[in-house]
């Protein structure tokens, strides 16, 4: 028995427990290596002419269920004694990267293997290792076995091929864990198909089928046939004019488990000195069950060489684009375990690539194709409206030309740049009104003197909407300002208004209202409606309603103004009221500011009062 000649123990023990958090690891590993195994032959095939081409080489997976073994079987390059010595004597030394560190030429040719740790990821599921190999151009093969961390042996063996055989004793199951589920076809087939999909050389296995007894139909036959589990050349490295339509949405459809064809498909390669990657990315036609919920959870796949690193790469994407699914192949430099990445400043260069195309394909998709676009952004633009005011509008400039509302005069959705282009040189402000829905927002009092002017008015109708655009503040330095505002920038005149005698009636009526409301003032805006609230300070009537919705919201409150339409038949009946009975203004000015607080759609404390008070009069 021969003893590793590092603390084999401890290493071991911190792969199996540490290094790796899933165990079906194991398998991408080896078949990672085995793979390093062909591209050693293939490049010493171009470096010496040998009569090699890529189609000689295969990766071949065997199961035997009754004696519990999983072999990977490559025709690569194979290992001399010493080279097992080397290579699996010392934990953590890897040929691969000593291989390519002393290339001088590395065209051509990819290995994955980095660290040297992978291959002892069998262990995790093996009660014993073997490895079977013969190196090209050898008479002689070497068997090395190993049952964990006490050591291992070399011996002399008979092997017909150059190559590797990788046998893995597999674990009994336990409660806690089902080794077993190696030892089955679909299982592997699983796991090839999930991170290993993209090996270019075939990896293939004996498969278990059914066929018709030809003596009789009623009776089935069970046979074996040799399958080629992976499909070698992702999508996303072939040219984008071989790919068809009906490839991409069978893809998108295959992979991400959606029935519908994607919206928007974006294949991309970039060469540079700073990034260098391929991807292709999907827009759904339709945004997830759960992708408004805490449950969802966005990333997009990210592999290098081909090889499957993480399932869901968060890193990858902005929350404003958790949307998009896909894929990033990348020769990125790994930690230990090829599970995360060692230098997280590739990452960043990388997302921030992608998040550049995907905002540039967005925008041609709204200029070219606005149908498609509007589509798109009534499932997903929810989610660009939260980008544009989390983190304090960190990312509002990244957004806001990808945000539409409802426009007034237009009748359709607009863009913010589309509005402003619009705009009349006279007008200060891009206008917009807050409600449940458009027709509730054509209703409100404050619209009438806005469209009066001509101006356009942007509705907005979801609850993240006016705390988004209080976030912008502006666009293209053109301020954005409610309907509903105590001050719209119509008519300096406004404020000239009201009387002395104006002033009086309007204080008595504040002080009937005490502090339900900051201020109450006569209207220049109003046209048909009798009273309205207007707002000031940070607070709009509307973020008033979505704080009161939320829990430990501490009172948060609009700073609320009760404006009087002057030349409504209900000021005159006030003026009278206000110099002969002005107990009865008090009730009714009650009655005016629980109107105009329905109109708003905000609740009112006692409607039993406010009904007592109306049949009253009636």
């Amino acid at each position: 028995m021969r003893k590793f000649k590092t603390e084999s123990k401890r290493i071991l023990d911190l792969m199996i427990n540490s290094i790796y958090t899933h165990k079906e690891i194991f398998l991408r590993e080896i078949l990672s290596n085995a793979s390093d195994a062909i591209d050693k032959l293939y490049y010493k095939s171009l470096m010496e002419n040998l009569s090699f081409t890529k189609d000689d080489f295969q990766i071949k997976i065997d199961i035997d269920k009754e004696k519990g073994i999983l072999k990977v079987t490559d025709n690569g390059i194979g290992m001399t004694e010493k080279e097992l010595e080397d290579n699996l004597g010392v934990i953590a030394k890897s040929g691969s990267y000593d291989f390519v560190k002393n290339l001088k030429e590395k065209k051509d040719i990819e290995i994955i293997g980095q660290f040297g740790v992978g291959f002892y990821s069998a262990f995790m599921v093996s009660d014993k290792v073997e490895v079977l190999t013969k190196a090209y151009g050898s008479g002689q093969a070497f068997l090395w076995t190993s049952k964990g961390a006490e050591g291992y042996e070399i011996k002399s063996a008979e092997k017909e091929q150059h190559g590797t055989d990788v046998i893995m004793y597999i674990k009994k199951s336990v409660e806690e864990e089902n080794y077993e589920e190696f030892l089955s076809e679909y299982r592997i087939r699983e796991l090839v198909k999930k991170y290993s999909d993209y090996i270019k050389y075939p990896i293939k296995m004996d498969v278990e089928k059914t066929k018709k007894d030809p003596e009789d139909e009623k009776k089935s036959i069970k046979y074996k046939e040799e399958e080629t589990l992976n499909t070698m050349i992702p999508l996303w490295k072939r040219n984008k004019s071989e790919i068809k339509e009906e490839e991409y949405n069978n893809f998108y459809k295959e992979t991400f488990f959606d029935f519908e064809n994607p919206l928007k498909v974006i294949h991309t390669s970039v060469e540079g000195m700073s990034v260098d990657y391929n991807a292709i990315l999907f827009i759904p036609s339709k945004a997830p069950f759960n992708y408004y919920t805490k449950n969802y959870e966005k990333g997009i796949r990210l592999y290098t060489k081909g090889i499957l690193i993480m399932e869901k790469c968060a890193e990858l994407l902005p929350d404003y684009f958790s949307f998009v699914k896909g894929m990033v192949d990348s020769e990125l430099t790994l930690n230990i375990s090829r599970e995360t990445i060692q230098h997280n400043s590739q990452l960043k260069r990388i997302a921030k690539s992608i998040q550049k195309k995907i905002k540039s394909e967005l925008l041609d998709m709204m200029q070219s194709d606005r149908e498609k676009y509007e589509k798109f952004f009534n499932e997903f633009g929810l989610q660009l409206k939260y980008g544009m005011y989390e983190n304090w509008g960190m990312n509002k400039d990244e957004v806001k030309d990808l945000i539409l509302f409802y426009s007034l005069n237009e009748e359709k959705m607009i863009s913010f740049k589309e509005y402003v282009e619009k705009m009349k040189d006279s007008q200060k402000y891009i206008y917009y009104a807050q409600g449940k829905s458009v027709d509730a927002i054509k209703l409100l009092p404050q619209v009438e003197k806005v469209r009066e002017y001509g101006y356009d008015i942007l509705c907005m109708t979801e609850e993240i909407d006016e705390f988004a655009i209080k976030v912008l503040n502006e666009y293209d330095k053109k301020e954005f300002r409610s309907v509903s505002s105590g001050d719209l920038g119509l008519d300096e005149k406004e404020k000239d208004i009201e009387s002395k005698k104006d002033k009086e009636i309007l204080k008595f009526i504040k002080d009937s209202l005490e502090d339900k409301v900051v201020k109450v003032r006569l209207s220049a805006s109003l046209r048909t409606h009798p009273v309205c609230l207007a707002s000031e300070g940070d607070v709009s009537i509307e973020m008033e309603k979505v704080f009161k919705a939320m829990p430990n919201s501490k009172g948060i409150t609009a700073q609320k103004i009760l404006e009087i339409n002057p030349n409504h038949k209900i000021y005159e009946k006030i003026k009278k009221l206000y110099e002969e009975d002005k107990e009865e203004l008090k009730d009714i000015s009650q009655i005016l500011l629980t109107q105009a607080m329905l109109i708003e759609g905000l609740p009112i404390e006692n409607p039993a009062e406010y009904s007592d008070m109306v049949c009253k009069r009636l």
